[in-house]
């Protein structure tokens, strides 16, 4: 599962770098709903892949390499940190063990992270 997550940590990373250089208003800025879908990915993530067998912090990092890379003011942090956090709360209310729809679900995230990071960095990016 490692190699599978090399594609979605650079875009993800592509990502945050395109909208580093955006206005203080980014909270009106059209990628913003892309960002926190991002977000709320990379907590179903975390929360998945652990419970699947990876062991660490590597999603729950991708989200503060986001957050670092926006520098958002108090509020938005806020709502990544609400997106991220609705994410892993919505998959650790349903699966205490790795089933079958675990591991689909994570196949489901992983590429639908992977299309929003590379949308986000083609569309708004320099």
């Amino acid at each position: 599962m490692k190699r599978a997550a090399a594609p979605l940590l650079a875009a993800c990373l592509a990502a945050s770098i395109a909208t580093t250089a955006r206005p203080a208003f980014a909270a009106e800025a059209p990628f913003e709903p892309g960002l926190m879908r991002l977000a709320e990915v990379l907590g179903s993530l975390q929360f998945l892949r652990n419970l699947c067998g990876e062991k660490g912090d590597q999603w729950r990092g991708q989200m503060e390499k986001l957050l670092e890379s926006e520098n958002p003011d108090p509020e938005r942090r806020a709502r990544f940190i609400a997106s991220f956090n609705r994410g892993y709360r919505s998959f650790s209310s349903t699966y205490t063990q790795c089933t079958a729809s675990a591991t689909e679900a994570i196949g489901r995230y992983m590429k639908e992270g992977e299309t929003l990071s590379r949308d986000i960095a083609s569309r708004y990016g320099n």
